[in-house]
């Protein structure tokens, strides 16, 4: 039996858009470990900020796909 997840953004653990809350929720994962990550290759890497601004805008909330 194949199990459907969906990635969203999530309205529970939501900080700022509710990415990382989304995402920690799709891999299972503590989402305060996905913020630190996000953090983290944002400031090693850059692009971080604009990767958020668009999942933000790309990936749907919760919400919207209960509908």
């Amino acid at each position: 039996m194949a199990h459907n997840k969906k990635l969203y953004r999530t309205e529970k653990n939501k900080v700022l858009g509710g990415v990382c809350g989304g995402l920690a929720e799709y891999f299972d994962v503590d989402p305060t470990l996905v913020r630190l990550l996000w953090v983290a290759f944002t400031l090693a890497f850059g692009g971080g900020l604009l990767a958020y601004i668009i999942f933000w805008i790309v990936v749907p909330k919760k919400s919207d796909l209960e509908k």
